[in-house]
């Protein structure tokens, strides 16, 4: 009779770990499927960017998860409150990820996970992001190549005064 116990006890302790894994999960935003890369080290050894040699273009998602038949979609999180809408940044972001896997695996991802502290996005990795993230990666490289730099942007005179080159930056806003 005392080995039923223990057997209950133990079947009992396996379910509520397996419900509390469950929650914890839907609280990460992941989706099922198992994660075959993640950029932290207390998971697994931190692995290697992804690198495309071509558009000498680098990155490290947050999170890669193989939702089956060998698709794997990024998964970017982010600290901050939800907005409205995802950034543009962020889906640039996002979206040269699924550029990146996709050149690396062969296959395309059909969308990448935004994770905000209290909401999640499915951004749909479509042809015209694609090629929205191409002429952004050309209009960077043509930057790069100007003499005196990129003009400055200064839509926000918040980010002005934080720049790291402010000092020397002959646009200042003041």
């Amino acid at each position: 009779m005392r080995d039923w116990l223990w057997i209950g006890l133990l079947l009992l302790a396996a379910a509520v770990l397996f419900f509390w894994s469950a929650r914890k999960r839907r609280q990460t935003g992941l989706p099922s499927g198992k994660i075959v890369y993640a950029d932290t080290d207390a998971w697994q050894k931190l692995p290697a960017p992804l690198f495309d040699p071509v558009l000498r273009l680098t990155g490290k998602p947050d999170y890669v998860v193989d939702i089956g038949g060998g698709v794997r979609i990024p998964v970017e999180v982010k600290s901050a409150p939800a907005p409205t809408e995802p950034y543009d940044s962020h889906v640039m972001q996002l979206a040269a990820y699924c550029l990146l896997l996709e050149r690396e695996s062969g296959r395309r991802p059909p969308y990448g996970l935004l994770r905000y502290r209290d909401r999640t996005f499915q951004v749909d990795y479509t042809p015209a992001l694609e090629e929205s993230l191409l002429e952004l990666i050309s209009n960077i490289r043509a930057a790069e190549n100007c003499p005196d730099g990129p003009e400055r942007s200064h839509a926000q005179a918040s980010r002005c005064r934080a720049c790291g080159y402010r000092q020397h930056c002959n646009q200042p806003l003041d």
